[in-house]
């Protein structure tokens, strides 16, 4: 089947996905939390999260967060799974930000994708997620979801490189570059309420 990532994109905006969505789909976008979350939510469901994010309340920004003790912080994400996997990487993640890019606005502007990529624990759909809704860049997040949602296309690409590539590409050719940080974000979020939808997951 022939088809671009733009029709796939609108396909899924004419089901009305994000209706009951915040803006931009993901909790806070913008913000620190995002960063724990993009983290927290490997290897387990959106909704253990959320029970670890609650938690966490008070504990949510660079400043406060890198407060916590291990113990503390294994503690309150355990809702997530392997929390002594995820909570010495959270807060080496936390200090490196802090010692390198000092505040956390600081780390939305001049973090790069390398950067995150050298971190222990982040991988490339961890990373584009902290970039796409942490930093609100330009970048198309790709994941378990997407491949099953482009195998019903008969689309299957040889690594998370392709398939971001295949995304990014159609959209690219029809939104200004400004409304990228925008559309990528929808277009993930759309993906992952299709598939919740149709109950793939």
């Amino acid at each position: 089947m022939n088809i671009s990532s733009y029709e796939i994109y609108t396909f899924l905006k004419e089901q009305k996905l994000l209706e009951n969505s915040p803006p931009l789909w993901w909790p806070n976008a913008g913000s620190f939390e995002v960063v724990v979350g993009a983290i927290l939510t490997q290897n387990t469901t959106w909704y253990n999260v959320t029970k670890s994010l609650e938690n966490l309340q008070g504990y949510l920004s660079l400043e406060t967060f890198i407060t916590l003790k291990e113990h503390q912080l294994k503690e309150k994400i355990k809702p997530s799974g392997f929390y002594n996997q995820k909570a010495p990487r959270l807060l080496m993640l936390t200090c490196n930000i802090k010692n390198e890019f000092k505040t956390f606005q600081n780390f939305q502007k001049n973090v790069s994708r390398e950067w995150l990529l050298t971190q222990k624990g982040i991988g490339d759909e961890s990373a584009d997620a902290i970039l796409c809704y942490g930093c609100l860049r330009a970048e198309m997040v790709v994941d378990t979801y997407t491949k099953r949602l482009l195998k019903t296309f008969n689309l299957e690409f040889k690594n998370y490189k392709a398939y971001k590539f295949f995304l990014q590409e159609g959209i690219e050719q029809h939104y200004k570059s400004s409304e990228l940080p925008r559309v990528y974000a929808e277009f993930h979020g759309m993906i992952v309420e299709y598939n919740k939808r149709l109950k793939t997951f």
